[in-house]
């Protein structure tokens, strides 16, 4: 019998498009000035814009503090997380 997944609580909480906090995080799976991808409770969060930092990181609470300039905000699918560990190239000609 498969386990079915008890989402829990994940809050994204943006002031002025000039900091975010983030709850729920399960991990930080990349980061630099213009892209930050976490992967929350749920699903994958990708934050894109400039200059942007985190600031704070509790893995034990997951909770993440970021700043910068936030331009956008997506989310996907918690299952495209495996794809992640393909090779650009062998995405780019699937």
């Amino acid at each position: 019998m498969e386990e079915q997944r008890i989402a829990k609580t994940h809050k994204l909480v943006v002031n002025n498009r000039k900091t975010s906090t983030v709850t729920g995080v399960l991990d930080v799976l990349s980061f630099d000035l213009n892209e930050i991808l976490l992967e929350t409770e749920q699903g994958m969060l990708m934050v894109k814009g400039t200059d942007l930092h985190v600031n704070r990181l509790s893995v034990e609470k997951g909770e993440v503090d970021l700043s910068g300039n936030i331009d956008s905000v997506a989310y996907s699918s918690i299952n495209q997380a495996g794809r992640q560990s393909e090779s650009f190239l062998s995405r780019l000609f699937k």
